[in-house]
């Protein structure tokens, strides 16, 4: 099977499980009370939608999105900001595996002693299994089978509470993603890898021994298709967080504006709160789901992460850490393989008769 058909059938098998999933909460039950009641799906669509000014807001909005979108394909890559920031971001590439290292272990250090699995709505002890795993990976000891091994854990639990745990389905793009990437640097794996390749070391007499990446080599997967994973667990997720947070159970994300009083913030009617914090999340997911724009939709959901850090100040962090690496290293690699930044975004840029750069060519081999 080619790589385009199993990116096909793997989104097609996870989009499935979305659809077959019950509403959940996670994120927002970090922050409100079970129970009470709250409007139905279509009642709450019906009342944002059937709003004149609600309307208006949309229209508005989608407008705004359009203009700055062909302004952006137009202007952009004549910026002289826009050339440097994208060769000094990809120039992190060799922290990659560090950041995803860190990004992974942190939360799931947290989740060990913080007595639940995971996600903080799921109550399991497995205190010994997460900490010891998160002290794996964050000093980049036998990296790519502690990974290997925190999704086979992510399996086990996401069986026995499905569908609860997809909404921190966020590890499972980091753990593939330091499969794929390995330790980086620093980590004792690189430390031990070039004791094994110098002569005249102790270690050195373990050369040739057949390696977790070797393995992955033999099978054609190289680094360059973990942009591709994380893109699409992490998009899922956003999507996920979107409709069945907000738009499939608008009551208790209706508890959220009214406990911190959003309304305050921005005047509009607490629905349309719910309803544009849906639509959001939903379209920064499917964005960077299928390659699009995918950095400028990877800065999106790092600002509405660190939206919801600021304003509201009892949210657990810790739970949101994977989210934060995980957008920062889309920041470092753009799209990767099998995204539309290849081949749709030339083909606009074409269209509004742009004249191609050197920015184009280079943006060839690494999309974004």
């Amino acid at each position: 099977m080619n790589l385009e058909r199993l990116y096909g059938a793997t989104v097609g098998a996870l989009v499935g499980v979305v659809v077959v999933s019950t509403p959940v909460v996670a994120h927002v039950d970090y922050v409100t009370e079970g129970g009470g009641s709250g409007p139905g799906v279509v009642d709450f669509l019906v009342t944002v939608l059937s709003d004149p000014l609600n309307l208006a807001l949309l229209a508005a909005g989608g407008t705004g999105v359009t203009v700055a979108t062909l302004g952006w394909l137009r202007y952009g890559d004549h910026l002289a900001d826009v050339t440097v920031t994208r060769r000094t971001l990809r120039s992190y590439q060799p922290y990659l595996g560090w950041l995803l290292r860190l990004a992974t272990g942190l939360p799931l250090m947290g989740a060990g002693f913080g007595g639940y699995f995971f996600s903080p709505v799921v109550s399991v002890e497995a205190r010994l299994v997460q900490i010891t795993l998160a002290f794996l990976l964050l000093f980049g000891l036998a990296t790519r089978l502690a990974a290997l091994a925190g999704l086979l854990t992510y399996a086990v639990g996401l069986a026995t509470h499905f569908p609860t745990l997809l909404l921190s389905s966020e590890y499972v793009a980091g753990f593939l993603g330091i499969l794929v990437v390995g330790p980086g640097q620093p980590s004792a794996d690189l430390l031990f890898r070039r004791l094994v390749l110098t002569d005249g070391t102790i270690m050195s007499r373990f050369r040739g021994m057949t390696t977790v990446s070797d393995l992955l080599s033999g099978l054609g997967i190289e680094k360059s298709v973990a942009p591709l994973l994380i893109r699409v667990f992490l998009g899922l997720n956003f999507a996920y967080l979107g409709v069945t947070e907000k738009w499939l159970d608008p009551g208790r994300a209706l508890q959220v504006v009214e406990k911190y009083d959003l309304t305050a913030v921005a005047p509009v009617a607490p629905e349309m709160w719910v309803f544009g914090a849906g639509l959001g999340e939903l379209a920064v997911g499917l964005l960077i789901l299928t390659g699009l724009f995918t950095r400028s939709a990877a800065g999106a959901g790092f600002l509405i992460l660190t939206t919801t850090l600021f304003g509201l100040p009892d949210d657990p962090v810790l739970a949101h850490v994977t989210l934060f690496g995980l957008t920062s290293a889309l920041l470092i690699t753009g799209s990767g393989p099998l995204a539309l930044d290849r081949t749709v975004v030339p083909a606009l840029r074409a269209r509004i008769g742009r004249t191609p750069t050197d920015a184009d060519a280079e943006r060839a081999t690494t999309a974004d």
